[in-house]
């Protein structure tokens, strides 16, 4: 089985995912970001991480998903500044998993990462006050993803790859 590891990350929050999800797979992988991915089709199954950006995935992360991950067996995974117990957080993954309509997923995992200080920033400057809020609380996301964030990714990937197992 042939495995793709692929993400966008901007302040590598979620570089350290995909490499804690890349560590965790046994072999026939690689791992790459989106820009140097020129196509699917020699894989099997396909990671794709990105972060939240204004409540949902990216622009580039859709159009990824659009142009590579239809018709494949595929899993998300997703950092953002919340906790994972926000109780919007929730709508966010979902616009996420509705972005990858097209896929077979077979799981999505998330997880806090750090809020960098220019994104904070910049959502003070918006005006809007729910960004005005997420970006306050700025301090409790510093050091995020935490080690204790990347076993529960590594955890996530081996959970995966026992699925392919048992289901090709």
């Amino acid at each position: 089985m042939h495995i793709l590891i692929t993400y966008m990350s901007h302040t590598g929050n979620t570089k350290k995912v995909a490499e804690a999800i890349f560590d965790e797979i046994a072999s026939g992988k690689e791992i790459k970001r989106f820009f140097e991915v020129t196509g699917t089709g020699g894989y099997d199954f396909i990671f794709e991480g990105f972060p939240i950006h204004a409540f949902g995935p990216p622009d580039q992360a859709k159009d990824f998903m659009k142009e590579f991950l239809k018709g494949k067996k595929a899993a998300l995974f997703i950092t953002h500044a919340a906790h994972e117990d926000l109780p919007e957080l929730q709508q966010w993954l979902d616009r996420s998993k509705e972005a990858a309509g097209g896929a077979e997923l077979l799981g999505t995992f998330n997880c806090q990462g750090e809020l960098s200080e220019e994104i904070a920033e910049f959502m003070l400057d918006s005006g809007d006050p729910d960004l005005v809020a997420y970006a306050k609380n700025r301090s409790l996301t510093l050091g995020q993803p935490d080690a204790d964030r990347l076993q529960k990714a590594r955890d996530f990937a081996r959970k995966i790859a026992a699925k392919l197992e048992r289901y090709g």
